[in-house]
């Protein structure tokens, strides 16, 4: 009778077994390609329709890349794309020494700057707000209101903000004839330009941006707050102690996306808006592309600074996620 620990057959023997055993279960367990190949009949379904977001990923997203090497070279319209002459980085040196491109930005990073501080954390402040109204009818109607200016389009709120900026006949001008002020043409004062673009778009996307925060302040636990309550917090301590830090993860998520995409300014609004009088402070990198490619026939060079701009954005959401996973461990991937 043989002990727990004894080897009755031999060394020989258990290498044996354990070789076996492992035969018989590579034998038996099915390889990753039938597996995958199972997934896919059991769930066909799923994948076409899938089908689609593919196809139109393809074609609008990978296959305009091909159109990238364009910034490289001395391109043409007649020639093409593949026989226009390769001039290297010329076009970014280009860029690097033209006083207009310079201007534009760092117009960019400032009115992104502005937007950054000023209308992050305004769709927070709402959700916070909303979470708060006890009476649903007028939780969604306040909603409503906000949420309205998204829907409409550009042309009609940058119509709105002329007429309301009008020197002769718009709302604001009148409060300033009112106590005894003078009549400005504010959308002509470059000093003036940025306050109305930030404050335009705040008013356009905050109250659509807050549905985000909503949902996430939705998703907490209500046992969090039933015991803050038995513990005698009050609603303005349950906001900072419970909601706030169980929606820290989503704001976080949300910042990283915004940081990415800070050199995006809103390139309708500003079209819109702005005019050769206030290109000192209004005009941005895309304006200077959509000006330099579409309205100059400089191809090339406007996308050379299209490219600047997207390695940029990639740079900074890169950085942003690495930072946001190393020191809240809250990041995209």
């Amino acid at each position: 009778m043989s002990t727990p620990g004894t080897n009755v057959g031999g060394p020989g023997k258990t290498e044996e077994t354990v070789l076996l055993a492992k035969e018989a279960l590579h034998t038996t367990r099915p390889s990753r390609m039938v597996r995958v190949g199972d997934h896919l009949k059991r769930e066909w379904q799923l994948y076409a329709m899938l089908i689609p977001t593919i196809i139109w990923l393809l074609v609008f997203l990978y296959k305009p890349m091909y159109g990238l090497q364009i910034a490289f070279r001395d391109y043409s319209v007649f020639r093409g794309v593949a026989a226009s002459p390769w001039i290297g980085f010329e076009h970014f040196e280009t860029l690097f020494n033209n006083d207009q491109f310079l201007r534009a930005l760092r117009n960019t990073i400032y009115i992104s700057g502005l937007s950054l501080l000023f209308g992050f954390p305004m769709p927070i402040i709402l959700a916070l707000m909303f979470n708060e109204i006890l009476r649903e009818w007028f939780k969604k109607t306040a909603q409503t209101i906000v949420y309205l200016p998204h829907f409409i389009s550009s042309v009609i709120i940058a119509g709105i903000v002329i007429t309301g900026f009008s020197p002769s006949a718009g709302i604001v001008n009148t409060v300033l004839e009112w106590f005894g002020g003078e009549s400005i043409y504010f959308l002509t004062r470059p000093e003036w330009f940025r306050p109305i673009f930030v404050g335009t778009t705040i008013w356009q996307e905050a109250g659509f941006q807050s549905i985000v925060y909503l949902a996430a302040i939705a998703g907490v636990s209500p046992t969090l707050y039933e015991s803050a309550v038995v513990d005698g917090a009050s609603r303005w301590q349950m906001m900072w102690k419970i909601t706030i830090p169980s929606i820290l993860p989503t704001i976080i998520i949300m910042l990283i996306i915004r940081i990415g995409n800070m050199l995006e300014v809103s390139f309708e609004m500003i079209i819109l808006l702005y005019q050769p009088a206030t290109y000192e402070t209004a005009d941005v990198v895309n304006t200077f592309i959509y000006r330099q490619g579409l309205q100059g026939g400089q191809y090339d060079l406007a996308a050379a600074a299209g490219l600047f701009n997207a390695v940029v954005a990639f740079v900074l959401v890169m950085s942003a996620n690495a930072i946001s996973k190393r020191y809240s461990r809250t990041s995209l991937w």
